[in-house]
């Protein structure tokens, strides 16, 4: 779980790199990038339970939902400690969706394993 967990964080790092990048330098904003942002959320979640799934070899649904879940309980405490504030309903259903595409993900990287 733990590859799977660092393969969402550099994703997302490296997302947010580039897309810092392109509103710092164009006259975009935030808002026309949310869409983007939530696919490649999913998509990265997803990759990192593809990668938790060919490293533990079986069990993918397992390992995809303990990768997500540890995703969940990070944000979580950097929201909690750092500002003070909990989950909105709107982000436990992104979690909750999160957590889908994590076991997806280790389902079908359990099978590409093989």
């Amino acid at each position: 779980m733990l590859y799977g967990l660092i393969g969402v964080l550099f994703i997302a790092v490296a997302f947010s790199f580039v897309i810092s990048l392109i509103l710092s330098f164009s006259s975009l904003t935030e808002a026309s990038f949310s869409w983007f942002i939530l696919i490649v959320s999913f998509l990265a979640l997803f990759i990192g339970g593809m990668i938790a799934g060919v490293k533990a070899k079986e069990k993918g649904w397992m390992v995809g939902a303990g990768t997500a879940l540890l995703f969940t309980v990070i944000t979580l405490l950097i929201q909690y400690l750092g500002y003070n504030s909990t989950f909105t309903m709107e982000q436990y259903l992104y979690h909750g969706g999160y957590l889908l595409a994590s076991v997806f993900g280790g389902i079908i990287g359990v099978n590409l394993g093989k």
